[in-house]
């Protein structure tokens, strides 16, 4: 594996506590690596044996977390060589856009009321990330 794969590894969290199932937790980590440029497109990520170990979880979790990333065309796999964030980022039809974008949305808005965030709060939050995201894909492509 190349350095780029052991450099991602500390940048992965999962939390037990956490209501999110650590697959969940794992793909939502990659993506947001992705997002904002941190995972290019063409690097590898670590293998499913390698995170496992370095979570300390089970490998079909990683493995789950990778099927569903490779599903969504966020990874790609080359068979005798690895993972790697896809070289083109998915193409979706606007209808799915919009369902991801209402799942991540509920998640969120749930979340924000759970811990008796204002909605005020809550979209500040999520505009400051938008740009914090969004700045690291900038950064990334150059």
């Amino acid at each position: 594996m190349g350095k780029v794969g052991r450099a991602v590894r500390p940048l992965l969290r999962v939390n037990p506590a956490e209501a999110a199932p650590i697959w969940r937790q794992i793909e939502e980590g990659v993506r947001r690596l992705v997002a904002s440029g941190q995972l290019r497109p063409g690097l590898s990520v670590p293998s499913v044996r390698d995170l496992a170990r370095d979570l300390r979880v089970n490998p079909a979790t990683v493995s789950k977390a990778y099927q569903h990333l490779s599903d969504a065309g966020i990874l790609e796999v080359r068979r005798g060589e690895g993972t790697f964030v896809a070289e083109v980022p998915p193409a979706m039809r606007k209808t799915e856009r919009r369902e991801a974008l209402r799942e991540g949305a509920e998640r969120y808005a749930s979340l924000g009321l759970t811990i008796g965030a204002s909605r005020g709060d809550a979209s500040e939050e999520l505009d400051r990330a938008w740009e914090n995201l969004g700045s690291g894909v900038k950064r990334g492509q150059s």
